[in-house]
């Protein structure tokens, strides 16, 4: 038996530190963050999410959602983030698969997608819709500019009824596509890049569904999207302006409290988030960039894309709502060559924060 095992010893201070620090790195590694995504949308005709986002963004707290546009307001009582992430719903890995990737009846929220987020936009029923004639425009908005391997065009057959049937994939037929088209071929556009795609649904009458299948250029991604159409009718014309690239502050005002601790080449942030506001926050993004050599290698509470420069900390189901007065705790771990400084500023859903 060895004298270590025979005899108790005293951890020296440098050993006792360096296990502290394993386990704090294990214990902290809650959730890997995800890399660097494109994001982008059918913004005419809007697809579900967008177009809830565009009617009730700054009004979503409006009760006269709940009778005006029942549609929408099941979608934000169910995840509020599916609505601010109107640029999101996607899926990884694919392979080109997608009838095999996303199940009949599960079509409009990329089968269940980040499962619950986008589960709601699957419910039927009378969703708003935008009317259209049988030769029209599809306007796709790519907000990272990455452009596409193809986008495909599905509308709905001649008798589907949306009001009471699942989307199925034998319910569509292809109606317009394009292929490989980089970001560069595409219409500069604020906050992006815009592309039309020439659509063709000879025969349809009355309401549709318009669905979009987005393969982006950078990654095996694939969007999924669901458009609420009337041939032949009447509609609220869509904005004409493009859509910005964060949402719309939400009530009130933030407080953000910061507590970093940094070693070796290491630190962890952990940020508070206090809603002084008045209103609610139902979702919500907050934006702050990294000091220079700083590099996100995990994070908890929050989701974080990309890992240096200006991130953007999204909530996750658990934590989407923040009560006046209420607070929510996120952080990370980062790398870091030298700079061990704390970001200057914060904003909560486009609003500036104070920083305590």
């Amino acid at each position: 038996m060895s004298t270590l095992a025979r005899s108790p010893r005293v951890l020296r201070p440098l050993a006792v530190a360096a296990a502290a620090t394993l386990l704090l790195t294990t214990a902290l590694t809650v959730a890997l963050v995800q890399p660097a995504s494109a994001h982008g949308s059918v913004v005419d005709p809007a697809s579900r999410n967008y177009s809830c986002w565009q009617r009730w963004g700054s009004d979503f707290q409006n009760p006269r959602m709940a009778t005006e546009d029942p549609m929408c307001w099941q979608a934000w009582q169910a995840d509020p983030a599916a609505m601010w992430n109107w640029n999101g719903l996607f899926r990884e890995g694919v392979a080109g698969n997608h009838q095999g990737a996303v199940p009949n009846g599960q079509l409009c929220s990329g089968g269940r997608t980040q499962s619950p987020r986008y589960n709601a936009l699957d419910t039927i029923g009378a969703w708003k819709t935008t009317s259209v004639s049988n030769n029209f425009r599809l306007r796709f908005f790519d907000q990272a500019s990455h452009g596409a391997d193809y986008i495909r065009v599905y509308v709905t057959k001649q008798g589907f009824n949306a009001l009471t049937e699942p989307l199925g994939w034998d319910d569509l037929e292809l109606a317009g596509q394009i292929g490989n088209t980089p970001a560069s071929q595409w219409n500069p556009d604020t906050g992006g890049v815009s592309i039309q795609i020439p659509v063709s649904a000879p025969g349809r009458t009355g309401r549709h569904i318009v669905y979009t299948v987005w393969q982006a250029s950078h990654l095996d991604q694939s969007y999924y999207l669901c458009s609420d159409v009337e041939f032949g009718g009447t509609s609220t014309p869509p904005p004409t302006t493009p859509p910005p690239t964060t949402p719309p502050p939400a009530p009130g005002a933030c407080r953000v409290t910061v507590d970093l601790n940094a070693w070796n080449t290491g630190l962890t942030e952990n940020i508070t988030v206090t809603n002084s506001g008045t209103g609610a926050v139902n979702g919500w993004s907050l934006v702050f960039t990294l000091p220079a050599g700083q590099t996100i290698t995990s994070g908890w509470n929050a989701t974080y894309s990309p890992t240096s420069g200006q991130v953007t900390a999204r909530n996750v189901g658990y934590n989407a709502a923040i009560a006046p007065n209420g607070s929510v705790s996120v952080g990370f771990q980062a790398t870091h060559t030298g700079n061990t400084a704390r970001p200057a500023s914060f904003t909560l859903n486009g609003a500036a924060c104070t920083i305590a």
